[in-house]
């Protein structure tokens, strides 16, 4: 008893120090997150002063938000110590809420700070990136000539359907360091004028601007090099193409092989003469698509000579076998409905189901399509053999629960009790005897062994 008494005593020091530490960080909490409170106050009026009202939005809601909670978690902490005693489990309740409460607080505040560090950051260094903007657009204005030059020169040796991708590109680099100029204009008047929110605006503007400008003039310079490199992959795509058209001949002769021989026959006699302007990129792209047909085409013909196709006469016989045990076990289920459970019926559903599958993949029924095409016959015979497992699957278990529904006693006691026909003046059944054989099921194994023979 003493041995027990003491671990009780060491049991209850141990939860009143868990408490006692509980009690501390709820009240370390409580001062954190009030001082938070105030710090992100004075950081939303500066960011407003550099951002404006809208950007901050977020943060001044989160701010409400924190306010209001952290009240509660003082309202927590006044009960705690006001002078209506509390049982230690209600303490630790409150104390448990607080802690939660000034996390939430915390993490909330960090994520809305964060948010708004690198706009602050931006908006701080804005004479800075104004600066930029406009030396930016100096650069790129002074390499705006030597584009239209480029241009002009691919233009004698390039196509205009190549050529469209750049060619409008110094014109349109010029109006985009124009406006970039001008927003860069719009954002120093507007900071000026205390219009923080819309000088960030315009300045993101004009930054974004002098962007997509550099972009175009650099595409310009960077399409002489990528033509040169599509006409060199061309000339190997040519001479790879030649070989591939000799290398189709010895391949299997089927359909899709001769029209995707003369597809790029057709995309080799395309290309433009020598001395004439090209669409290298147009050219490259026609000629890769009608190759990679070619192989995928000789790939798909040699595969299926691999392949032993089924005889005709063969997946016949086997949609015949088919619809054979198809009907069988519905006229078995059809005549016992009574007794058959939900797995031969589902088998059964199956069944039809993948010999409706076969129907589509003919175009018809399959039992008098005319022909089978050699392309349809592995999954014609596929889907045959499927459906005649499941039909006779569903009249192994039909049979299964016919002879589990039959009465107990042998046949002699099958009388009155499931609707036979009575007996006759020598306790048999006379011609009924066939018809009760049937009904019962008996002649369902003889049906089995013809089906599987």
């Amino acid at each position: 008893m003493a041995g027990f008494w003491g671990r009780r005593k060491r049991e209850r020091e141990e939860l009143d120090a868990q408490d006692a530490d509980l009690a501390r960080n709820a009240q370390r909490a409580l001062v954190e997150a009030d001082e938070r409170i105030r710090v992100t106050t004075d950081e939303l009026a500066f960011a407003e002063a550099e951002l404006g009202a809208g950007p901050t939005t977020e943060l001044r809601d989160a701010l409400e938000a924190v306010r209001t909670h952290l009240a509660e978690a003082f309202h927590l902490h006044q009960l705690n110590h006001d002078e209506i005693p509390d049982t230690p489990e209600e303490s630790r309740t409150r104390n448990a809420r607080i802690v939660q409460l000034c996390a939430w607080a915390d993490e909330l505040l960090d994520d809305r700070t964060e948010a708004l560090a690198e706009p602050i950051e931006r908006a701080r260094r804005a004479p800075e990136i104004i600066a930029g903007v406009r030396r930016d657009a100096e650069g790129l204005r002074s390499r705006i000539p030597q584009a239209r030059d480029t241009v002009a020169r691919l233009a004698q040796r390039y196509s205009a359907d190549a050529l469209g991708q750049v060619a409008d590109n110094p014109a349109e680099a010029d109006q985009l360091l124009r406006f970039a100029e001008h927003s860069a204009d719009v954002a120093e008047r507007r900071r000026d004028a205390g219009q923080r929110e819309q000088a960030n605006v315009a300045l993101e503007t004009a930054t974004e601007a002098a962007r997509r400008a550099a972009t175009l003039v650099d595409a310009v310079e960077a399409f002489e090099i990528e033509a040169l490199r599509a006409e060199s992959t061309l000339a190997a795509i040519v001479e790879d193409s030649r070989g591939d058209l000799v290398t189709a001949r010895s391949a299997p002769q089927t359909p899709a092989v001769a029209e995707a021989m003369a597809a790029l026959q057709s995309a080799l006699a395309a290309l433009p003469s020598p001395g004439a302007k090209t669409d290298p990129f147009g050219d490259l792209t026609r000629l890769r698509d009608a190759n990679t047909a070619l192989d995928a085409a000789i790939a798909a013909a040699e595969e299926k000579a691999r392949r032993v196709i089924p005889d005709l006469a063969h997946v016949r016989h086997s949609i015949d076998d088919a619809d054979r045990q198809l009907h069988v076990a519905r006229d078995v289920i059809a005549g016992h409905r009574g007794w058959i459970g939900a797995d031969a019926r589902t088998r059964l559903a199956e069944a039809d189901r993948v010999r409706q599958d076969l129907d589509r993949l003919l175009g018809g029924s399959a039992a008098t399509a005319p022909d089978i095409p050699e392309d349809d016959r592995e999954q014609a015979l596929a889907l045959s053999r499927r459906a005649a497992f499941l039909a006779g699957e569903s009249l192994q278990l039909a049979q299964r629960d016919i002879d589990s529904s039959r009465p107990p006693g042998g046949p002699d006691q099958w009388n009155g009790g499931w609707g036979g026909p009575p007996r006759g003046p020598r306790g048999g059944r006379g011609g009924g005897d066939l018809m009760g054989g049937i009904l019962g099921g008996l002649v369902i194994g003889g049906l089995l062994d013809g089906m599987f023979d």
